[in-house]
């Protein structure tokens, strides 16, 4: 049977199924990224150094792990193809150690490091095994250059959605479950469920709606050693594994951080009025908009005892909005106009700035922190499409350049580079943080403040910075995919 370029065409229903796995992972990773340092200092008790250390010991595991799944990917034949069975096989596995991560025991100190750092290696572990075969599928469901971007692009307007309700949502409805209570262990554990069990229906359905299109060339042979050779001399494969470890690194580092700047650095009563102007303040929800809020915890009570949910929250929810907008309206007619790698530096270049300016303003600034983060989000939105776009890309180059394809491997690197990056950026800001002297749930020294502002500008800022100098060194051009796409479309015609 002939590949041709009709049949590279995606429908509309099959984008939105897939996109609905990305939404369910981003549950999990989006809770990691923004609230797993915050949750273990500040929930569960332990010291932000301790916590660190349990987020980067992870990362050991996964240098194992990540290439053993993409080597089982490429290698699993079954009726439903090699990636999309995977999706189904980790749905509930990954729920039961999503729970069990933010679930907070009744143990000593030394037992709970021990509990966090078992749980957590378990839910780094089966995010691999269901997120490499995940990626990989998005990077075989066609070869058609622009289908493959608006792939991505629906994905992500999923994974939005997802981090929406993560970022917006999570300590709300911690706080409604715990009695009011944002570091209440039962508010955290019914949320995180609530979570896990609308992930497994959206992994269900992802497998049900995807499709495979690309095959390896008629006549390869599994060869890990060859695999592995061709990754690691391709220069686009290296330039996205440094870009990707980075990208997280600050994503991961920026996000953790937050969390503290918002609770410790930013002027409570300000943020008060801010949300009082918003709509977000009353003694009891009077409207129905007010009571519908309500349900989920979004209104701040006049003693401010949830301010700090309500405003970062609001604070999350804004800027997901505006990222959405984003991904929406200006992922594909700029990639399409300049070509991805070029929007993607431009985007982090300015990623950066904005990023840096959340080290000048002062505490009461409520109205400029929000300014801030709308700058950075409009800005980033238009890269998030395009990484796994760009790694689509990456496998194509290295099956036009040595005819061998490994889709899994390949993309088993870069969730290695991801999960690590998410690792080392918690595990940096744990460390800034406490040796800038930081204490959970006390009011923070001068010094302290300034370790948390650090963290939450400048230091990601540079980080940022770093992964668009990545892009410099990546070679695949809009002209340079567009001449591989049509070659590798004439092989696989001729060899089908």
């Amino acid at each position: 049977m002939k590949t041709t370029q009709a049949s590279q065409r995606v429908p509309l229903t099959e984008k939105i199924g897939y996109s609905l796995g990305d939404g369910a992972a981003n549950l999990a990773f989006q809770m990691m990224m923004m609230f797993q340092l915050f949750f273990y200092t500040d929930v569960f008790g332990i010291k932000a150094t301790a916590a660190g250390t349990i987020l980067l010991i992870a990362r050991l595991a996964d240098a194992f792990v990540d290439p053993v799944v993409g080597i089982l990917a490429d290698r699993t034949n079954t009726k439903w193809g090699k990636y999309r069975p995977w999706v189904l096989w980790t749905a509930i596995p990954f729920a039961i150690f999503f729970i069990l991560a933010f679930t907070t025991p009744d143990m000593g100190e030394r037992a709970k490091i021990i509990y966090a750092g078992i749980t957590y290696t378990l839910l780094m572990s089966i995010y691999s095994f269901n997120n490499t075969p995940y990626a990989s599928l998005g990077g075989v469901m066609t070869s058609d250059i622009g289908e493959r971007t608006s792939i991505s692009t629906v994905r992500f307007v999923t994974a939005t959605f997802a981090t929406f309700v993560v970022q917006g949502l999570t300590l709300p409805l911690v706080s409604k479950f715990g009695n009011g209570d944002a570091n209440d262990p039962r508010g955290w554990f019914l949320t995180i469920t609530l979570f896990a069990i609308v992930g497994v229906g959206m992994f269900v359905i992802t497998f049900f709606s995807s499709k495979e299109r690309i095959t390896p060339p008629q006549g390869q042979k599994n060869n890990f050693k060859q695999d592995f050779k061709d990754l690691m001399s391709s220069l686009p494969w290296r330039s996205m594994f440094i870009l990707t470890l980075f990208l997280f690194i600050t994503l991961a580092l920026f996000g953790s951080a937050m969390s503290y700047y918002f609770n410790y650095f930013v002027d409570k009563e300000a943020l008060q009025a801010f949300l009082l102007k918003a709509g977000l303040v009353t003694e009891g929800a009077s409207t129905a908009w007010q009571k519908f809020l309500n349900a989920f915890g979004l209104i701040s009570k006049p003693d401010l005892s949830n301010v700090f949910a309500v405003g970062f929250s609001f604070f999350n929810m804004i800027g997901q909005l505006v990222t959405l907008a984003g991904v929406l309206l200006l992922s594909q007619p700029l990639a399409r106009l300049f070509g991805k790698r070029n929007v993607f530096l431009v985007c982090l270049a300015l990623t950066a700035l904005f990023t840096g300016l959340f080290f000048v303003v002062s505490p009461d600034q409520i109205g400029l922190i929000f300014i801030i983060n709308i700058l950075k989000n409009a800005a980033y939105a238009p890269t998030i499409p395009l990484l796994w776009a760009m790694m689509g890309d990456v496998a194509d180059y290295t099956e036009w350049k040595h005819n061998r394809r490994a889709t899994g491997f390949c993309f088993a690197g870069i969730v290695f580079a991801l999960k690590a990056g998410l690792g080392v950026g918690g595990a940096i800001c744990g460390a800034i943080i406490q040796s800038f002297g930081f204490v959970a749930n006390t009011i923070q020294t001068e010094q302290s403040l300034l370790g948390i502002r650090l963290t939450a500008s400048l230091i990601p800022a540079v980080t940022f910075a770093i992964c668009a100098f990545c892009l410099f060194f990546y070679p695949i051009t809009k002209k340079l995919n567009i001449n591989m796409q049509a070659e590798l479309a004439e092989r696989r015609e001729t060899s089908h």
